[in-house]
């Protein structure tokens, strides 16, 4: 995966961030989701490349990055940290100002990126979520039984970390094919890859400190910024017809508050929009960031 591309390891203030480069022109940094790393990328990122500089990054705690202790407060899961790492790393590659695609947890860094750094995102395009305040807001019965993991996974220390590493390849598995996508949508390396890296029990118990923070400080400073700070650059949104959010919610309409400039599209498409319709999504991209 990712011929072409250079790997870097970047020590940022916080944490070590393992990324690959490649391509040339504009930057464009991609984030991937839960439970996955920036391997999730592998047939979107050369079809970008092909036009901009392209950066895909695992966040910390996932993938090759470094797992910092989280502290009683989360703090060092919150999205503000996760963004502040991504700032980090595009000035180290020599990156003032970059576009930004996020996807699930990274989708979640980007709109924290974008509000906490507005100087430096030029664009942004968020794959399958609506803000992480609504999505505890909104929460019913049908919310609570499909994004199970949610509510699992802030549970305190060490109850879903012990659960899952049990058998995190079990896991793993479930959580990927549990959004109505077949396992095998995902290609075979990729999977390799997911698996590797998430037999971790670091891996299993940062992730975990990512949902608690998401549930805790990331709230915090969600509703501080409530009515305060818009996403002044323009917002591409993306999300499955078949998937969860695209079932429950109308993406767009929920996103309009929080931005100025909002346009979406619904793709015929489960959760794992880069690795189910990769021509697609590559398309979509390309036709909003150039």
């Amino acid at each position: 995966m990712f011929e072409g591309f250079e790997r870097h390891l970047i020590q940022t203030s916080g944490a070590e961030i393992n990324a690959v480069r490649g391509g040339d022109g504009p930057p464009v940094l991609l984030l991937h989701g839960y439970p996955q790393t920036h391997a999730m990328w592998h047939a979107v990122a050369p079809r970008l490349a092909e036009h901009f500089t392209v950066v895909a990054a695992d966040l910390r705690g996932y993938g090759d990055s470094s797992k910092p202790s989280g502290g009683e407060d989360h703090a060092a899961y919150s999205k503000r940290a996760m963004a502040r790492d991504m700032v980090e790393v595009m000035e180290h590659l020599g990156f003032e100002s970059f576009a930004v695609v996020g996807h699930d947890r990274g989708g979640r860094v980007a709109h924290r990126l974008v509000l906490d750094h507005p100087d430096r995102i030029e664009k942004l395009a968020l794959l399958d979520i609506i803000p992480t305040r609504e999505v505890f807001a909104r929460t019913d019965k049908a919310l609570a039984t499909s994004y199970y993991h949610w509510f699992f996974l802030i549970q305190p220390y060490d109850l879903p970390e012990t659960l899952i590493g049990a058998d995190p390849t079990y896991y793993l598995h479930k959580k990927l094919g549990g959004w109505g996508t077949a396992l095998d949508t995902f290609a075979p390396e990729a999977l390799t890859e997911y698996e590797r890296c998430f037999s971790d029990p670091r891996t299993i118990h940062a992730s975990c400190e990512d949902y608690r923070a998401a549930a805790s400080i990331d709230l915090a400073h969600d509703e501080a910024d409530a009515g305060m700070k818009q996403i002044e650059c323009p917002l591409l949104l993306l999300w499955g017809a078949s998937g969860i959010m695209g079932k429950l919610y109308d993406v767009e309409e929920i996103w309009h508050p929080y931005a100025r400039d909002v346009r979406g599209k619904a793709m015929d498409a489960g959760h794992f929009l880069a690795e189910e319709q990769p021509e697609e999504t590559a398309r979509k991209l390309l036709d909003s960031l150039k």
